[in-house]
């Protein structure tokens, strides 16, 4: 084994759910690394847009379509276009928890759990679904505390 091999740790990155029609404002940057003027906190990354409960849409950030996992990153997409992040696993335990606070472009980022696997986009929706009342809580509460309802 080379040298370098043995001294490098070992890493598992995950793969990145990257929207190959977002526009960069960067020649060499990807979109959601360069994001246009205007364009909102995620742009870059995939949208769901078959993934849509009561007006609230599903983004991908990792990409568990490509592979298997049991935990990574999303958003969500409110019917007024704001987003929040969500940290997400895949667990038997309710959790719900504030990770970043909310922001005038982003009505924050959760720490969720989901109880289906994340293995289809029926399961995807239903995780949606199960999260749902708290994330339109926090989204209700970020409206009128920045004045956006």
């Amino acid at each position: 084994m080379p040298n370098d091999e043995r001294n490098s740790p070992q890493t598992e990155g995950r793969s990145l759910a990257i929207d190959p029609a977002a526009r960069s404002a960067s020649d060499t940057e990807p979109a959601f690394v360069a994001r246009p003027a205007l364009a909102p906190v995620y742009h870059g990354f995939q949208v769901l847009t078959d993934v849509v409960v009561d007006g609230f849409t599903f983004g991908k950030i990792t990409d568990f379509e490509a592979a298997p996992c049991s935990e990574g990153d999303a958003f969500v997409i409110a019917p007024d276009n704001s987003r929040a992040g969500l940290v997400w696993e895949v667990s038997d335990e309710h959790n719900f928890q504030e990770v970043c606070p909310m922001e005038a472009d982003r009505w924050g980022v959760w720490a969720v759990s989901f109880p289906f696997p994340m293995t289809s986009r029926k399961n995807v929706r239903l995780n949606l679904e199960s999260t749902l009342p708290e994330l339109k809580h926090k989204w209700e509460k970020w409206r009128s505390t920045f004045g956006k309802g």
